[in-house]
């Protein structure tokens, strides 16, 4: 029936598939720039993001240490420099630490021992998974001891039945979501870094990505965890019951807690049945009020098959042409939205989305669209929305706001931004997740440029307050927004934080300088 809509919305049925040195151990996290000097007399204004705080008094890693560690992890205790470089820079390239010990441990047992030398020895950790993140949470401030979950990279149990996967933290999204499909699964979330990222940081982030809409959240699908807290105790809290309410439900603290609480070592995630029909659609539309009176369309006449509904902006489209060459498969427009069903039945699915379509042409909501529902061509559509980053890395150095708002305000704050900012800012770009109100907004500059941050900060804040908002809708606080964190948060809950972070690491050793602010008493 589809394709019946010929006139208007193209099928795709042609094949378009879219192809140092160390510093020293007393040095602060270095935000690079072109000298990599964090204070230098010119820089201009400091955004509270772009300053670490003063270095704790942890202790410094001593020979004796290294000795229990190479006699714990033979050839698993990296100093080498060259191989610790990349433990020690973020994927953005945007933040610098000094370690001098990358741990890669196996087992749960191991990750214990770690920790509890560590914190009866007063050094600093590091937890690291796949190290994708976005806001400094992942790598060291100065020179705190990386602990990679990498290693700890095996699935434990998978039940058909119920369709629940044990594994440890270790193991990449990608590879999960490749043994499940074989066995008639999917995982809960798919990110655009899913080749890299780990499921324990996935989850020690509390990770939304592309099918939060259909899947819900981490803390929904998690069933249960395996954590290390500092002191080296293994709290074993890794359910595979759907229904559990015997006293507190321990897990939930520990999801989105970015490592600070403790070592995510292994996790029990329910998964979806893998759907027998898939569709992608690619669309057009003139305006932002469009694109959500479409979404509010889809949401009435795709019901239970809707599974994303993503957005991007022009300026993202044409980040996409000029740096990655990926070719626009519809005619120009201002707002373009990815839309994914998935169901058990193609023929049923196909007439709901047949309807939906015809419904938004003849509406005048959507001027263009093309559909896919060949496996190839489908990565090729969803690589318009899930390599907007490579394209921004690409155009500049990078300023990236992860905002949750009101659905109907997404898009506001992007207009407003462009309006503050002026001619001061290389590029402006909104895209995101509309079926959850998650904006992604990026500021690209030639380089990076202190002036420039401080008209961005607080103003990106203030402005999400205002609204109601969160300032970190998926990708955590981590180094960059920790002191930011008033404006979602209340006094009392943030002392509340502090508390409880008191509580499971009184020595603070755990990711310090993370995801609460500076001046918390």
């Amino acid at each position: 029936m589809l394709e019946q809509l010929s006139s208007h919305l193209q099928w795709w049925e042609s094949s378009r598939v879219l192809r140092g040195r160390l510093y020293p151990l007393s040095s602060p996290s270095v935000f690079f720039s072109t000298h990599r000097t964090l204070h230098a007399a010119n820089d201009g204004p400091k955004s509270l993001s772009d300053t670490p705080p003063p270095r704790r008094p942890f202790s410094r890693v001593t020979e004796e240490d290294l000795t229990f560690f190479r006699t714990l992890l033979p050839d698993r205790t990296i100093t080498d420099p060259d191989l610790l470089e990349s433990s020690n820079v973020d994927w953005l390239k945007s933040v610098k630490g000094s370690s001098e010990v990358l741990l890669r441990p196996q087992t749960t047992e191991e990750v214990s021992q770690i920790l509890r030398y560590c914190n009866s020895h007063n050094l600093a950790v590091n937890p690291q998974g796949g190290n994708t993140g976005l806001v400094g949470g992942s790598v060291p401030v100065y020179d705190e001891i990386v602990l990679s979950t990498s290693l700890m990279n095996n699935i434990l149990h998978f039940d058909d039945v119920s369709g629940i996967l044990t594994c440890q933290s270790g193991c990449i999204l990608e590879n999960l979501s490749l043994y499940l499909e074989e066995r008639g699964h999917i995982m809960p979330l798919d990110l655009g870094a899913k080749g890299s990222c780990q499921i324990g940081g996935n989850v020690a982030t509390n990770a939304g990505g592309l099918r939060l809409l259909r899947y819900g959240s981490l803390h929904g699908t998690v069933l249960g965890l395996e954590v290390v807290l500092a002191d080296g105790r293994v709290l074993d809290c890794l359910s595979t019951l759907r229904k559990d309410n015997t006293g507190y439900d321990l897990k939930q603290l520990f999801i989105g807690s970015e490592g600070t609480l403790g070592v995510i070592t292994a996790v029990s995630i329910l998964c979806p049945q893998k759907p027998k029909s898939i569709n992608v659609v690619f669309l057009g539309c003139e305006t932002f009020e469009q694109l959500l009176k479409t979404f509010q369309l889809s949401r009435r006449m795709l019901g239970e098959i809707l599974s994303a509904y993503e957005f991007l902006d022009s300026e993202c489209l044409n980040l996409l042409k000029t740096h990655l060459k990926l070719h626009n498969p519809i005619s120009d427009c201002p707002f373009y939205i990815v839309i994914e069903t998935q169901g058990s039945d193609p023929n049923h699915d196909e007439e709901k989305l047949h309807n939906f379509l015809e419904q938004a042409m003849t509406s005048s909501l959507v001027v263009d669209g093309t559909v896919a529902t060949e496996e190839g061509k489908i990565k090729a559509l969803w690589s318009m929305r899930e390599r907007i980053t490579e394209a921004l890395r690409h155009d500049g150095f990078t300023y990236k706001y992860d905002i949750s708002l009101p659905v109907e305000r997404i898009y506001q704050l992007v207009t407003d931004m462009r309006q503050h900012l002026g001619g001061r800012a290389k590029s402006v770009v909104g895209y995101g997740h509309v079926g959850d109100g998650n904006l992604h907004l990026n500021i690209t500059s030639p380089a990076k440029n202190p002036t420039l941050l401080a008209a961005i900060e607080p103003f990106v804040y203030e402005w999400t307050a205002k609204f109601q908002g969160s300032i970190s809708a998926e990708h955590g606080l981590g180094l960059k927004k920790r002191n930011y964190i008033h404006y979602s948060k209340s006094s009392q809950a943030v002392a509340l934080m502090g508390t409880i972070k008191a509580m499971l690491d009184p020595n603070g050793i755990l990711n310090p300088y993370k995801t609460l602010p500076d001046n918390l008493k």
